[in-house]
């Protein structure tokens, strides 16, 4: 008997068979995906880093590569690829470091993520396999930046920008702190800068309903619901007293508060703020205005900040009461949001309150809370809750929406201003002054127009240049190409000079799951019958940190390309998973030092340093190489094996959940594999020369045989209801578990055939069912047992529904209608015996006991109950 599982040799081999076979090639001809149904599974593509994959990486993948072995024998035609978001500030940043071309350590970098990969055994059919930086792929998102083009979505506009001179880049606002790189403390400062945006917000409305559409986790739904921010409200319209004909109008929520205006506030860059401000007042006005403009977003409306502003010596004309409103500039207003220009309300809203103390002027009230409400005067804090309208002319004694529709009205009558929907979304800024990325394929001619390459002209490759930094002035590094790549000359003698700004590492990851269609096609993107047959993806999973942007990016594009008539669905992805984090233990000594766990044993449940007495502080964290707790995948396939590592992935807690990695619970499940090996070459004797049972389930006559398949079937039902819909694979797991438990008390004789074929029977959908998590093993197993196909390309176990319907039931027994007891019993007891058992039980007997039974009622199956005599 073999009685070991030596992973390290079987696992290479069944890779090697699986990729000489292409096992999980995806179907393409037409005659192949019209005879059976589809299954499009996605994971988040992963961004090659030179660091390789930690333990985190794998268990989305994992879970989905569970899901496409389960469906293609289930019957589908499943569509499972794996590529590279390839493009991006890292692999630049390692050129410069390295003085090396970012293609070369990109293309060293994803042969490490792809050897990673494939060693864990995952079924991608890696003739799919794309790559985002290559020319053969962005020659197509070029191509749908040009279909943008075309609709008018894509434009250049002078946009304020966190621009780092040290890096000779812009920086995301997130990036920046205190004026200063928050990586390298480089200082930044904030510049006008032309750049290329695209035109998200005419998709606004359309990307917050169809979310609706959508089987996404609510959180995830929320976020963009939030990120997209949609708010009805009204526009007002606001003269300048000192500058007849000169106005500007403010956007706001709140119509119901106009009452309630004391003054009015400008952004620093509204184009207003020059011609009002005041003479006297002037120098200082542009003086702040020229200040805040160097300050990032974030800085401005960081709500713990103090006020500040000046008062620009103009007044605006209140459009209800006519009254004389100061107008400030302050940095808290933003031109990019809403109109640039607020009404300042400051007994109701928090900030305007704040800056209302902080330079005395009025707060007025005009909501009053209901009755009972605890709060401060308005002026000590602002109410920003609903209320009653005081103070507020003829919409006194209203509240709530009906003051805002009544104020609302009243301004369209008097011409004073509008009902307006506005969003929070900001069109996307799409341009970076980086090498590594999508060049745009648009040419500046001499005269100060554009044009875009021909469709035919296209790839637009990445020049060779030099170095990979910005020039000394500050252009980007495309700027360096040489003039044969950079200067054009048309046919009819025109000049002019491509763009040298790059596109945004998002552009690639907006459309790839559309790529995977059709990957080997030159002349189109995709055909027209794969998408129909495939799309959409039926689901996608990956971390919630993609939540907005990318899922946002990704439906925006989309929905473009539904307009364009180039795609027959509104929405890519049908079903979105987010998987947990995995964290991992780190251990800390007193001086604040992080040791690796193969210097850490345990003694007492407590942590102390291998070989010496000091105890060490556990955490649980994320994985990072500074605390030492990063676990490669490649050590732990090199101790336990992939099986072990897949198995264990999925067994840690529900897939959405955030898990704590634990090396004690890869060698638990490694220790369950190994019985499974052992009970089959266990009984290979009994099984290998047999067919499984194929008869009724009521003709078994060995009461343990006929136990023992009524449990595979249940587990069987179980199982496959846990993987889809409901994604829980850790109970499958468990299930699975429990099966050959089972499996190990049954006892099959030589001579009893019968016996026997159940226990085939049991085998061999105990090999399927696990087969998803461990195919290595399984696909071994199944060779063993003498089969010549291939498990990953057998039929999923089909449920006998009389099998799972058990003999016995579970009875309640019931006097004048109390719970006394339960009992099992066979489905065939009548009431007289199943009275006689209550009657024997000392637990129901004391209720019984000198009183007169008046009745008996009987529900067969579920319930008896006494009615006695008080």
């Amino acid at each position: 008997m073999n009685d070991q599982y030596l992973f390290n040799s079987i696992e290479p081999k069944w890779q090697r068979i699986w990729e000489e076979r292409s096992a999980f090639r995806t179907p393409s001809s037409p005659e192949e995906l019209a005879s059976k149904p589809k299954y499009y599974i996605l994971d988040m593509f992963p961004y090659p880093s030179g660091a390789g994959l930690h333990v985190g990486h794998p268990e989305g993948y994992t879970a989905t590569d569970v899901l496409a072995r389960m469906k293609r024998m289930q019957g589908f035609n499943v569509l499972h690829p794996m590529g590279w978001d390839a493009f991006g500030l890292p692999a630049e940043r390692a050129a410069v470091r390295e003085n090396i071309h970012p293609a070369i350590i990109t293309k060293r970098n994803v042969e490490n993520f792809r050897g990673q990969i494939k060693r864990l055994g995952f079924s991608y059919d890696w003739e799919r396999e794309i790559d985002t930086s290559g020319p053969d792929y962005y020659r197509w998102t070029q191509w749908i930046f040009l279909k943008l083009h075309e609709k008018g979505l894509a434009y250049m506009s002078e946009v304020p920008v966190n621009w780092c001179p040290a890096l000779g880049t812009v920086l995301a606002n997130e990036e920046v702190k205190d004026g200063c790189y928050v990586e390298t403390g480089d200082p930044v400062e904030r510049r006008l800068m032309k750049q290329w945006m695209l035109r998200i917000t005419a998709y606004a409305e359309r990307l917050l309903t169809d979310l609706e559409t959508v089987d996404w986790p609510e959180g995830v739904k929320e976020m963009q619901r939030n990120w997209i921010g949609r708010s009805v409200g009204a526009e007002i319209d606001f003269e300048i007293a000192e500058h007849p004909g000169k106005r500007f109008t403010v956007y706001t929520t709140r119509p119901d508060t106009l009452f309630g205006a004391t003054y009015c506030v400008l952004a620093p860059e509204h184009p207003l703020v020059a011609s009002i401000a005041s003479a006297a007042l002037r120098n200082a006005v542009m003086k702040y205005a020229d200040e805040a403009r160097q300050k990032t977003e974030l800085a401005r409306t960081d709500l713990a900040k103090s006020k500040t502003g000046v008062f620009t010596g103009a007044n605006a004309i209140h459009p209800v009461t006519g009254a004389k409103t100061p107008v400030w500039v302050a940095d808290y207003v933003l031109m990019s949001y809403g109109t640039g220009a607020i009404m300042a309300v400051p007994a109701h809203d928090l900030r305007d309150h704040e800056f209302a103390r902080a330079f005395g002027i009025e707060i007025r009230e005009v909501i009053r809370p209901s009755q009972g409400a605890s709060t401060k005067p308005v002026s000590e804090a602002a109410f920003e809750g609903e209320g009653t309208c005081v103070n507020s002319g003829f919409l006194d004694g209203l509240s709530g929406d009906a003051a805002k529709k009544k104020m609302t009205e009243w301004l369209e009558a008097n011409r004073k201003g509008r009902e307006q929907v506005q969003y929070r979304l900001r069109d996307w800024l799409f341009s970076r002054q980086r090498y590594w990325g999508e060049p745009f394929p648009i040419v500046h001619l001499e005269d100060g127009t554009m044009m875009t390459v021909p469709e035919g002209e296209l790839p637009v490759k990445l020049p060779p240049v030099d170095e990979y930094r910005p020039t000394e002035d500050g252009k980007p590094p495309l700027a360096r190409a040489a003039d044969d790549w950079l200067m054009v000359t048309l046919p009819d003698g025109r000049k002019g000079m491509r763009e040298t700004n790059t596109m945004p590492q998002w552009a690639g990851s907006c459309w790839y799951y559309l790529r995977y269609l059709d990957p080997k096609n030159e002349t189109a993107a995709w055909t027209k019958e794969t998408e129909q047959y495939w799309m959409p993806v039926d689901l996608y999973v990956g971390g919630v940190e993609h939540a907005v942007l990318h899922l946002l990016y990704a439906r925006f594009w989309h929905k473009v390309l539904y307009d364009c008539g180039l795609v027959h669905t509104s929405e890519p992805f049908r079903k979105l998973f987010n998987q947990g984090m995995i964290l991992a233990y780190s251990y800390c000594d007193s001086r604040g030092k992080y040791h690796h766990y193969s210097e850490v044993e345990e003694r007492g449940g407590a942590r102390y340093l291998r070989g010496a007495g000091e105890k060490l502080e556990t955490q649980i964290e994320k994985m990072s190489k500074s605390k030492f707790n990063v676990v490669n995948p490649d050590d732990v396939i090199d101790q336990y094996g992939a099986d072990s590592l897949r198995l264990y992935e999925l067994f840690m807690g529900p897939l959405e959940q955030v898990k704590p990695w634990q090396m004690d619970g890869v060698e638990g499940v490694s220790r369950f594999l190994g019985r499974v090996w052992r009970m089959v070459f266990g009984n290979l004797s009994l099984v290998k020369e047999i067919e499984p049972y194929r008869g009724e389930h009521d003709a078994i006559t060995n009461s343990d045989a006929k136990k023992l398949r009524t449990k595979t079937h249940q587990t069987i039902r179980k199982v496959t209801a846990d993987l889809e819909p409901h994604l829980r694979f850790n109970t499958a797991i468990s299930a699975l578990m429990e099966l050959v438990n089972e499996i190990y008390l049954f006892k099959a004789e030589l001579h009893d055939e019968q016996s026997r074929q159940i226990l085939r029977e049991t085998v061999e959908s105990l090999l399927k069912l696990l087969n998803p998590f461990a195919p290595h093993l399984c696909e071994e197993l199944w060779e063993e047992l003498g089969c010549k196909s291939m498990l990953a390309h057998e039929a999923w176990p089909v449920l006998d529904p009389q099998a799972v319907e058990l003999d016995t039931v579970t009875v309640v027994v019931q006097v004048n209608g109390k719970l006394r007891g339960s009992f099992v019993v066979a489905k065939t007891v009548t009431a007289d015996e199943l009275s006689a058992i209550a009657l024997k039980d000392p637990k129901v007997a004391q209720f019984l006991e000198g009183k007169e039974i008046v009745k008996v009622i009987h529900v067969p199956n579920k319930l008896l109950n006494f009615v006695v005599k008080a």
